[in-house]
């Protein structure tokens, strides 16, 4: 199987890089700052160092929020070629923490109070009639930057008013006393596999390690551990780093990473993150080449029966219906003639006698 690891080249990315390759026959290492996108009146194309990007059986792509449009153009285009362990929907969403909470809170997930206003004089009057303290946030950033704590009206106004003179879009969201501390678990697939506890630098409210904060082992409950993975679910996400706080109420999150440092939960957990992510992906690509290769073999079988899976014509199947607990449940054939897979969004028009389904 081949493989690409799309990246700044962090130390991390190098680590698990290295990791890859005792799973897959080849991996390259692509620097996301090279990559350009091509739109034209058919397929888009993507081009690195300004030649075609081949074909790989995975794609794990990942890099800051700066190139988060870039990064879901590119796995937009190779969604239906490979595994992706991160959505190209999930760049868009994870990279801005507004719609990251928008996207919890349709799935349930328990998080801070969080407010959004149109102008300045909403929020001032916003600002006059919560609890304090308060964090304010910028909607892109990572590591901690662009997250200002205010635990008065007064401060809250001046950091306002110097938002406002910056031009800059900002949220404001409750603060959750936890002595300076928050936890990071780490999300591969469908389990937590490790998880630490950071504890804020001497007078910071941050408890990130890139801020000056530590961070040691912690094992966590089945229930946050089901929270992380419901998290990262939400956004479509095989791998990311979920932020939790433990409140009085039970844990909330309050960030997803999708491009999380390995250096600091590896020497907290001593779990070697590098080579469960590579493990995975290569578990998950070998996985869908085989679906691949199950699928030429069930379209030979579609053709002889007259159904055509290469026509755009709508094909017309004369089949019996599986219903478990009231629940629709359609041929095998199906899945493998629309292409259809769990990470697509899809459009549904139901009416009595009458289902369809389209892809968003």
């Amino acid at each position: 199987m081949k493989a690409a690891l799309i990246s700044l080249g962090s130390t991390s990315s190098q680590w698990t890089l290295e990791a890859m390759r005792k799973y897959f026959d080849s991996v390259d290492a692509i620097d996301v700052r090279a990559l350009e996108v091509k739109l034209g009146k058919k397929d888009m194309e993507i081009l690195y160092d300004n030649k075609p990007l081949g074909e790989y059986d995975c794609i794990y792509a990942k890099g800051s929020h700066r190139y988060a449009q870039i990064l879901r153009a590119i796995t937009a285009t190779y969604s239906s070629k490979c595994y992706l362990p991160i959505s190209s929907s999930a760049f868009t969403l994870g990279h801005n923490k507004l719609l990251t909470q928008l996207k919890l809170q349709q799935a349930g997930i328990p998080m801070p109070k969080t407010y959004l206003t149109p102008t300045t004089e909403a929020a001032k009057n916003l600002l006059e009639n919560i609890n304090y303290p308060i964090i304010m946030k910028f909607p892109e950033g990572s590591h901690g930057k662009g997250v200002m704590f205010a635990d008065s009206y007064p401060s809250a106004s001046s950091m306002l008013d110097a938002l406002t003179t910056l031009n800059q879009p900002f949220i404001i969201q409750e603060y959750v006393e936890t002595g300076g501390t928050d936890i990071r678990a780490f999300v591969v697939g469908d389990k937590v596999v490790a998880a630490m506890e950071r504890k804020a630098a001497k007078e910071e409210k941050r408890a990130n390690i890139h801020a000056g904060g530590t961070g040691e082992a912690i094992e966590l409950d089945t229930h946050t551990k089901k929270l992380a993975v419901r998290a990262a679910q939400a956004l479509n996400c095989d791998i990311c780093g979920v932020d939790i706080l433990q409140s009085v109420k039970g844990p909330v999150v309050i960030e997803l990473n999708l491009s999380p440092g390995l250096q600091g939960i590896t020497k907290a957990t001593k779990v070697d993150l590098a080579d469960k992510i590579a493990k995975f992906l290569a578990k998950e690509a070998s996985k869908r080449v085989k679906k691949k290769q199950d699928s030429v073999n069930t379209k030979d079988i579609l053709m002889e029966c007259g159904v055509d899976t290469d026509n755009a014509t709508p094909q017309e199947i004369i089949t019996n219906l599986t219903i478990r607990s009231k629940r629709i449940i359609l041929p095998e054939m199906i899945t493998n003639l629309t292409d259809f897979d769990e990470k697509n969004e899809v459009v549904i028009h139901a009416k009595k006698g009458r289902l369809i389904i389209n892809k968003f």
